[in-house]
């Protein structure tokens, strides 16, 4: 038992030692040029995406045209909407679904259940 104890014990401080000496390989050093390019790369592809937040003026447009038209909000039909969420989580997902929360929210003053 005592040697099963002591060669574990070795192990663990021998890979410890040798992850120490590893972190500088992970962390420490500098980008090369190629990785900055790359870097550079996906920082303008984020960037040049639309970023579009939900104008208000237009969902409200939506539910009123909605509520003129009579139309009674359906139940959630999609597979994103999960317990505790809102309408605001929908949103990466569908603009549709989004819509649809918002004046099924303003109609029942709820969210889905």
């Amino acid at each position: 038992m005592k040697w099963n104890l002591m060669a574990i014990l070795i192990a663990a401080l021998a890979s410890g030692i040798f992850c120490v000496g590893q972190e500088d390989i992970a962390y420490g050093a500098e980008m090369s040029n190629d990785m900055k390019k790359m870097q550079e790369q996906l920082n303008n592809q984020v960037l040049s995406k639309p970023f579009s937040v939900a104008d208000e003026a237009q969902v409200k447009s939506y539910i009123e045209d909605a509520q003129r038209r009579g139309e009674a909000p359906t139940a959630y039909k999609g597979k994103h909407w999960r317990p505790g969420y809102t309408c605001v989580d929908l949103r990466p997902y569908s603009y549709r679904e989004y819509l649809a929360c918002r004046y099924y929210y303003s109609y029942y003053g709820h969210y889905y259940p």
